[in-house]
């Protein structure tokens, strides 16, 4: 085979993610691509191919007989080379461990912390990614995530509870007799819309705020509440330094929401020995502000 009778690697990978995914939408998005730049990279392909590899499909897209055999091979393809690359990293020097970590969670708890792991174990490198909810550990390049267990997992997942999910008000103490009051202007995030209703319905006691703001990220609400406009509804990992420093008060302690915090990693993974002391290291410093120790869970 001619190397002119290859098509694009650009063009098959678009192709293969609008056939996995089932929308070109949805591929744009996992290849960072805008939806345009996918839908030409496929007509182009269909064209130097000279068959047909989507059609309409009300307002989407279906794939079509040829193109459900291109893209069975394509992902065989795709497969092959994910799995060649990674035998080819593990035979070579030791690959650093991606940790992946929900963006609040990690610049609130983990980051402040990380640098005492990599004190005690110099030769393990770690390198720190931000995330939330479900991933694709191949295709991001994970080897380890922690993420709030409140989605749908992967049955081939390995998860260990790592810590509880406990929420309560932080505020300045300065501000403690306007919450008493109701004179209060209540912080929230917007990955959790609902939570002050929630927390105010099992508290019906307390005064409810003036109004409730919504931020896009719970370190954002924390600042916000650091710089004395309201009192955030925090997760207690993230407020634990600021209430233990006396920076912030947080005079109903912190309840569980019900939901935990996890290390996530493939179960079919070899863990190496890097790996399982950086689990050892997590699981010791949720410890120290929960009292709990990380136990598996399936």
């Amino acid at each position: 085979m001619k190397r002119s009778d290859i098509p694009y690697l650009d063009d098959l990978r678009a192709f293969e993610s609008v056939a996995r995914l089932g929308s070109v939408r949805a591929a744009a998005a996992e290849l960072v691509l805008t939806h345009g730049a996918v839908s030409r990279r496929v007509a182009k392909l269909s064209t130097d191919l000279g068959v047909r590899l989507l059609e309409a499909n009300g307002r989407g897209v279906r794939v079509t007989a040829d193109g459900e055999k291109l893209a069975a091979a394509t992902g065989t393809a795709f497969g092959l080379i994910t799995e060649t690359l990674a035998k080819i990293r593990s035979d070579g020097a030791p690959a650093p461990i991606i940790l992946s970590c929900e963006r609040s969670l990690a610049m609130r708890w983990l980051i402040p912390r990380l640098s005492d792991f990599q004190d005690r174990h110099p030769g393990v490198e770690v390198h720190l990614s931000t995330g939330g909810g479900a991933l694709d550990f191949a295709r991001d390049r994970v080897t380890l995530a922690i993420r709030r267990l409140d989605f749908p997992v992967d049955p081939d997942w390995r998860i260990t509870k790592l810590m509880p999910e406990r929420v309560g008000p932080v505020m300045l103490p300065s501000l403690a007799a306007r919450f008493e009051a109701g004179d209060y202007t209540a912080l929230g995030s917007r990955t959790r819309p609902n939570a002050w209703e929630a927390w105010l319905e099992q508290h019906r006691n307390t005064a409810r705020p003036r109004t409730i703001r919504l931020l896009d990220h719970h370190f954002l609400m924390e600042e916000a509440a650091l710089g004395g406009l309201g009192v955030a509804l925090a997760p207690q990992a993230i407020a634990a330094s600021d209430v233990a420093s006396g920076r912030l008060r947080a005079p109903f302690g912190f309840e569980d929401d019900g939901t935990d915090y996890g290390l996530i990693h493939p179960a079919a993974m070899s863990v190496s020995a890097g790996l399982a002391a950086l689990c050892d290291w997590l699981a010791a410093e949720s410890g120290r502000i929960f009292g709990t120790t990380a136990c598996p869970s399936s």
